[in-house]
């Protein structure tokens, strides 16, 4: 029995290389936590203990397994409605001298809204000493399409994703503007004196890499140096990209969806001066939270990207070998639900969100 088990995963193992989806697999699916109102994002803390945003404007405690009924206090107000709220939260790589929080969110009016992060000092139950690292220019009208995903370098810089406004997609390739970008920033706001555009007078000092679609997911492998960024695209195009600084990402000029109408956007998949995905998904899978497994506990999954999907209620693992993709199988289907983010826990599990009234955190570990 034990041999048969053993070439069942095997089985399952070479069905991954070719994209089949993964029925079963050597791993352990737990539900930890409920009750959290249409969650976005996670970190977590020294000593175990969890930080997840809430859409809606509340950011939340998992202490000791369980959700503190209490959310943070001090988090600043969001323009809560469409696809912006509290979104994305990250601690600062020296948080444990620091405690210094940096939270996503959409502000201003309907009419009138942007991406905004701020950073506070985190005492364990409130926001502290919050102020603002960033906010996106000009503002828009509408509240979809923000990104709102960060992600600290090696240096201690901060990349964000920041959202085309969906009816401003041209903006993408105008760099005198932040629409359709990613940004970069110092831990304090500042612009690093070294980004692609710092001393280009058109341009958004801060702007990182361009023509970006709505990137709701960006992580940076130490190990490597690569960062990664995963896109939503229109009807298809959906992408996972490599992010190049001062490189030209193609949206809207260059793109394998077509409009939501049906209609064609653009004649071109590919274009002389953008940079091609490393991997597009048709149709979209509505790409999510992502996560680059450096864990101890799977052996087979390390270097590979996790990306989790809104449209199919599963995640997708992407065998990496270096910076390639070999392929793709589809995993954690039997979550069931739309699944918003996905990290890697200083335990080397998993740890994955899913959305709604009733969200729930999930933890993907050995048996």
């Amino acid at each position: 029995m034990r041999a048969t088990r053993q070439l069942f995963v095997l089985g399952l193992l070479f069905a991954i290389t070719l994209g089949a989806p993964a029925k079963a697999a050597d791993y352990q699916l737990d539900e930890l936590v409920d009750g959290l109102d249409t969650p976005w994002s996670l970190a977590f803390l020294p000593g175990g203990d969890l930080l997840v945003t809430e859409l809606p404007g509340r950011l939340r405690v998992i202490r000791n397994g369980k959700l503190v009924a209490a959310p943070v206090l001090g988090v600043p107000e969001s323009l809560y409605g469409g696809q912006g709220g509290l979104m994305d939260v990250v601690l600062h790589p020296e948080f444990e001298t620091n405690q210094m929080v940096y939270l996503s969110l959409s502000v201003g009016t309907s009419d009138a809204s942007a991406l905004r992060v701020v950073r506070g000092r985190f005492t364990g139950t409130a926001l502290e000493d919050v102020s603002t690292v960033f906010e996106a220019a000009p503002k828009k009208n509408g509240q979809v399409h923000y990104g709102a995903r960060m992600a600290f370098m090696s240096d201690n810089s901060l990349l964000i994703t920041v959202g085309d406004g969906f009816d401003l997609r041209e903006q993408a390739q105008n760099t005198g503007n932040h629409f359709g970008s990613v940004v970069r920033v110092t831990d304090t706001g500042k612009v690093p004196a070294d980004n692609p555009f710092a001393t280009d007078e058109q341009a958004q000092p801060e702007i990182y890499s361009y023509g970006h679609r709505n990137s709701q997911s960006i992580v940076y492998d130490a190990q490597s140096g690569n960062i990664y960024a995963a896109e939503h695209g229109p009807r298809g195009g959906d992408e996972l990209n490599l992010i190049q600084p001062g490189n030209n990402y193609g949206w809207p000029i260059a793109s394998y969806g077509i409009d939501y109408s049906g209609a064609r956007i653009t004649p071109y998949t590919q274009y002389e001066g953008t940079t091609q995905p490393l991997h597009q998904w048709t149709p979209s899978i509505g790409a999510s939270g992502m996560s680059l497994y450096r864990g101890s506990q799977f052996k087979d999954w390390q270097g590979d990207i996790f990306v989790t999907s809104l449209v199919f209620n599963y995640a997708v693992r992407v065998d990496m070998a270096g910076a390639r993709p070999q392929g793709t199988a589809v995993m954690f289907e039997e979550i069931g639900e739309r699944l918003r983010d996905i990290r890697t826990g200083p335990d080397g599990a998993l740890y994955i969100l899913s959305e709604g009234e009733n969200g729930k955190i999930w933890r993907v570990s050995k048996p």
